[in-house]
């Protein structure tokens, strides 16, 4: 019964945040060019830039930096947070896109999808690692991957609007 009990819960708890996240990317959809752009909240992105480098093109030296200079370099929970936000705009932006280039929007609309859930599962990964206690290496790795996934989805972004609709690059440039 007990078992029972907490399947249903899990159940419960997966469906209100489908249902969340289907709500609010709705939302965006509706939301024009401008308005996405305001959307975005500041990132430390040459932090997130270096980490991303790093993990992406490992070196010969394979500890890197120190869990806890990884951290502030994203700018600890509040920068994990708001590459968690706008991860969603991102998506928003490459679905919008789709007007001017339907094939290109289209491919690059879905691998941001994908690598925004690799985000998320980061920063679930995260969340546990800081509340059951996995330690610091373990966290720092789902890090590495939430900066990587958010790194790919930008310049993913950039190039899609570089070759789609260049008049719109350097305020999109200049917003991320």
């Amino acid at each position: 019964m007990i078992l029972l009990s907490i399947l249903f819960a899990v159940f419960v708890f997966l469906a209100i945040g489908l249902i969340r996240t289907q709500v609010s990317a709705r939302r965006l959809a509706e939301l024009s060019w401008e308005d996405l752009l305001t959307k975005l909240e500041p990132v430390e992105t040459d932090g997130i830039t270096a980490v991303a480098v790093e993990y992406l093109n490992p070196g010969n030296f394979h500890l890197g930096r120190h869990p806890d200079d990884i951290w502030n370099m994203i700018g600890r929970a509040e920068g994990l947070s708001r590459m968690r936000a706008n991860s969603d705009v991102l998506i928003a932006l490459a679905t919008y896109a789709q007007r001017w280039n339907l094939d290109e929007g289209l491919v690059v609309a879905e691998r941001m999808r994908r690598d925004g859930l690799a985000l998320r599962r980061a920063v679930v990964g995260i969340g546990l690692g800081m509340t059951c206690g996995y330690g610091k290496r373990r966290v720092s790795s789902y890090v590495h991957e939430a900066a990587s996934a958010y790194y790919l989805m930008r310049l993913r972004l950039l190039a899609l609007y570089d070759t789609s609709h260049a008049a719109r690059y350097p305020s999109l440039a200049a917003a991320l």
